[in-house]
């Protein structure tokens, strides 16, 4: 027992096992794939309509209603309660699919899968808070292949069950509550961290992390009031001094997030880009559903998820063996996917092939996934990590907000409602409007580095410049 407490509190490996095993366990959803089908079937009888135009964007309204306060207490209660509240709104879900009739219920279950979603910067960001720095490359390629494998295994199961065992989508979602119930069995195995990266307390360290003078304050006594009925207690994390610490810090790594123009285009493009990635991804079953209604027809949004996901992530592993200087092509090569993105929503919305529609959505999450990759590692190469989960928090709640602006305008029933072949049309010129701002932006970029002289090289006027002294001094 001593031994495995020690793993816990002291090693790198135990919390990397037990979080990849959980990303494992959480992301291999069967039922995921055949989730619209389900619903517009006997089971639920929700009509398509109903679901395009008012179940669905019940989820971004409360992805966005909660995602900020949910940022702020994953880091204040350090990281686990929150993946433990995760996985137990997880198997909730499936509890819901599985056996609540109605509408109401499905209501119900749009804003529980908003609760799951938000929490996902507590999975992402747990990892860094209780391992060593040296480890941080590893680990999260661990955890990375993890969810991969669990998605791919999620959907390639599904699909056998269906094309080959005719099983019917309930008992696929009983499967999945099953393997919901073991991921949250796990959560309560990852050790609890001792700090958060804001919400940190009165650590012995605090003052080196913090440069902007509170160790100084502290050791002097300076801070107002800090007498002994209000001194925070090792580790506590509820005092006025850890507030305005996590304050200070919060705005710091603001500032350093933000203070270089490369990275506000980076995450410019992620946040742009994202929202439509999310709107595609939301409503394709309902676009495969229109052109192969599941009701007459086999379908295979199974295999297509599992290809999606291993082309999607074969494209991502190859990021790390490109040798491209992403600071002079990384613009113009985010344009230049885009615009294959854009082809790929605008190939769906126009075919009345199912073959050709799964064929686009292919293309677009892998180009997408190769993109969120390069952006994801360009942004958290040049930041610390404090800096890089605010981040990551801010871009995904600028996505979202320009996700819910989209939904509220294009698919919900008290505006414009539009049909789903008119939507992808949307989502279509969107994604050609973010190609077309990052190539202009990609060839600019490009242009100025070629242009711009080498070190100790003179541009063309200081050439002229000295010419001129040089024919003045032999006039003279």
């Amino acid at each position: 027992m001593n031994l495995l407490t020690k793993l816990k509190y002291s090693g790198w490996v135990y919390p990397t096992a037990i979080l990849s095993l959980y990303g494992f366990f959480a992301n291999c959803r069967p039922a995921e794939p055949f989730l619209t089908p389900y619903l517009i079937g006997p089971y639920k009888n929700i009509s398509e309509d109903a679901l395009t135009n008012y179940l669905f964007p019940i989820w971004t309204y409360s992805y966005l209603a909660v995602l900020f306060p949910v940022f702020l207490l994953t880091d204040f209660l350090r990281y686990k309660p929150l993946i433990v509240l995760q996985g137990l709104f997880l198997v909730t879900n499936y509890i819901l699919l599985c056996f609540a009739p109605g509408l109401l219920a499905m209501t119900v279950l749009q804003f529980n899968y908003a609760v799951v979603t938000s929490t996902d910067v507590a999975y992402f960001s747990y990892i860094y808070s209780v391992i060593p720095e040296a480890r941080y490359q590893r680990a999260t390629g661990y955890i990375r292949s993890a969810m991969l494998a669990g998605s791919t295994v999620g959907a390639t199961l599904a699909q056998l069950l269906v094309s080959l065992a005719g099983v019917e989508y309930f008992y696929i979602n009983t499967i999945t509550l099953g393997i919901q119930s073991m991921s949250f069995f796990l959560s309560f195995w990852l050790p609890m961290p001792k700090q958060g990266m804001f919400f940190r307390g009165r650590t012995p360290d605090m003052g080196s992390k913090d440069q902007q003078g509170w160790a100084v304050e502290e050791a002097s006594g300076a801070v107002s009031g800090a007498g002994p009925e209000n001194t925070p207690e090792e580790g506590g994390c509820c005092s006025w001094y850890d507030m305005a610490y996590a304050g200070r810090m919060l705005w710091r790594s603001f500032r350093e997030s933000y203070s270089s123009k490369r990275l506000v285009y980076w995450s410019l493009w992620w946040a742009l880009a994202t929202a439509g990635y999310g709107q595609v991804f939301n409503y394709i079953q309902l676009m495969w559903d229109h052109i192969e209604p599941s009701s007459t027809s086999s379908i295979y949004n199974g295999g297509v998820e599992a290809i999606c996901t291993l082309v999607g992530s074969a494209a991502a592993f190859s990021v790390g063996y490109i040798k491209v200087p992403w600071d002079v092509w990384g613009e113009l090569a985010l344009g230049m996917f885009s615009a294959v993105g854009a082809g790929a929503v605008f190939l769906m919305a126009f075919t009345s092939s199912i073959w050709a529609c799964y064929a686009g959505y292919v293309i677009f999450k892998a180009s997408y996934m190769l993109l969120i990759t390069i952006t994801t590692f360009q942004i958290a190469s040049n930041l610390s990590m404090e800096c890089y989960a605010l981040t990551f928090g801010i871009n995904t709640f600028a996505a979202l907000t320009l996700q819910t602006i989209m939904t509220a305008i294009v698919i919900d029933k008290t505006a414009l409602g539009l049909d789903i072949v008119t939507q992808f049309l949307v989502y279509g010129s969107y994604y050609t409007a973010i190609s077309v701002l990052f190539l202009v932006r990609g060839a600019y970029t490009a242009g100025e580095h070629y242009c711009r002289p080498e070190p100790g090289e003179p541009n063309q006027e200081s050439k002229q410049d000295t010419e001129l002294q040089d024919i003045s001094e032999h006039q003279l």
